[in-house]
């Protein structure tokens, strides 16, 4: 089973995000930004893998930190179960668009 699990945590945010990749697209999804909530309920739902992700963030001073926060711990969440290393990363996403 491709799983991985990541803690991200930065002056501004604190994330923590668990992926199943063999799932059924469940999700537990709590950003904080609603709207961007529910794009990735519909990204998992859709992609039929589990997310489950938390995050705080500084919204008080604006919401690019936490959805910039987010998007690294997706991508190494996916990359972590796929076993894909942080020096193949860019390869991958240059084959599959290249």
């Amino acid at each position: 089973m491709r799983t991985a699990t990541v803690q991200r945590d930065t002056k501004e945010t604190q994330i923590r995000g668990k992926l199943k990749i063999e799932g059924r697209g469940k999700y537990d999804i709590s950003t904080g930004v609603r709207f961007f909530d529910h794009t990735l309920e519909l990204f998992t739902k859709h992609g039929g893998f589990d997310l489950e992700l938390k995050a705080n963030g500084d919204l008080d001073v604006d919401q690019h930190h936490t959805v910039e926060d987010v998007g690294i711990v997706l991508g190494q969440l996916f990359s972590k179960a796929l076993g894909i290393g942080e020096d193949q990363s860019g390869r991958v996403f240059c084959s599959a668009y290249g």
